[in-house]
């Protein structure tokens, strides 16, 4: 009898929970617009403000707070693009250097057409930003900062950022602070009114909800410039029809997820801690990248020298031991990741690293099935890079 797989890419996407399956389920029966006025569309526009009043109690937000997305690489597009273009003409915007690509890309993108000035902010050997390091990069020029963007929670490494602080640094300055916290919601206590945050960036696949849908938390008085324009929905901010099915899952997703989150943060610690023990033990030389101890619950990243993390990862696929690579694939040829290089890793280190993320589906047979393939991978990956 084949074994089954051991899922550990919930970093990736996480398999959808029951309770936001039944809520997309139900509402995929009906029909209407929510922007119609006749009856079915009041119906639809009544799901997706009772779905905007959930999350906004479960983030701590206020509804009005709460601007409906396609997801989190929309969301952060419209953050950080639209808070430059309303903050012009300050040019300057400073990111952390090991964000994801969905916001990395954009501010590359304002420098690359549109004039900005990107200052990648410098990180500590665990991947967080010092507040030291944001206070000196503001007092530089602090009338010339259009914006700050600094996630909550390394989607890589799985290293938690002093958030708290940082908006604190931003605000000192009357500078909006952004962060995508795509990564956090469901694994971490986040409330948006606790954070200091003026915008807040979360997706349905991350949480047990659907793809395709997601969220940008908006604070009172803050409007960017709409990225898409069309029919004026969600505040005049974005446009586009609502996807009222998917966001019905992504509200039934989050309201469980942070229902859920202490018990699961707890059961996820021991298991990732478990997995960490044991990932040493059969590879003794393997390198835990990413803070000790503060870290997403379940996320363990390594570097295992003299592997490509590609050519480790297909040899555990192979096994059935699904998991991710921290390198990102450019026309063929592995790339080392930015957040290692960022971190201070050596290039060999980066394209060698591996992550492993559990989630609520997450089981000690996934830990065991892991533990009974991966010293034969690595040995065999290890050959083919002396070949």
């Amino acid at each position: 009898m084949t074994r089954p797989s051991a899922y550990l890419d919930h970093a990736a996407t996480t398999p959808m929970l029951p309770e936001a399956i039944e809520a997309m389920t139900e509402q995929l029966k009906r029909v209407g617009n929510a922007s119609s006025l006749h009856a079915a569309g009041r119906q639809v526009r009544r799901v997706v403000e009772e779905s905007r009043e959930t999350i906004a109690d479960a983030l701590g937000a206020r509804p009005s707070e709460v601007v409906f997305t396609s997801g989190g690489t929309e969301a952060d597009n419209l953050a950080i693009k639209g808070l430059y273009w309303a903050r012009r003409p300050r040019r300057r915007l400073l990111i952390s250097s090991v964000e994801h690509h969905a916001a990395l890309d954009p501010a590359q993108w304002l420098a690359d057409s549109q004039g900005a000035e990107v200052e990648l902010l410098e990180v500590d050997e665990y991947g967080r930003v010092q507040p030291d390091t944001l206070r000196a990069a503001i007092d530089r020029d602090p009338g010339g900062v259009a914006m700050i963007s600094v996630m909550w929670a390394n989607n890589e490494v799985g290293t938690i950022q002093p958030v708290h602080t940082l908006a604190a640094i931003a605000h000192e300055h009357g500078i909006p602070f952004h962060t995508d916290a795509v990564q956090a919601v469901g694994q971490l206590p986040v409330s948006f009114a606790d954070s200091g945050a003026d915008a807040l960036t979360l997706t349905g696949h991350k949480v047990g909800g659907p793809m395709g849908v997601g969220a940008l938390l908006l604070a009172r008085g803050l409007t960017p410039v709409s990225v898409q324009h069309g029919g004026g929905q969600e505040r005049d901010v974005r446009s586009g029809t609502l996807d009222a099915p998917a966001i019905a899952g992504l509200a039934a997703a989050v309201s469980a997820a942070v229902k859920e989150q202490e018990s699961l943060r707890r059961r996820l610690t021991s298991l990732r801690d478990e997995l960490i023990h044991r990932v040493r033990e059969a590879v003794p030389d393997v390198v835990l990248n990413g803070d000790p101890v503060d870290r997403l619950p379940g996320n363990a990243h390594f570097s295992f020298p003299g592997c490509e993390g590609d050519a480790l990862l297909m040899l555990l696929d192979a096994k059935g031991v699904e998991c991710s690579t921290g390198s990102a694939c450019s026309a063929g040829v592995a790339q080392p990741s930015h957040v290692l290089l960022a971190m201070g890793a050596e290039p060999a280190a980066a394209r060698g690293s591996l992550r492993f993320t559990l989630g609520h589906t997450s089981t000690r047979d996934d830990v065991d099935r892991l533990i009974e393939v991966l010293p034969a991978a690595v040995e065999r990956a290890r050959r083919a890079g002396l070949s």
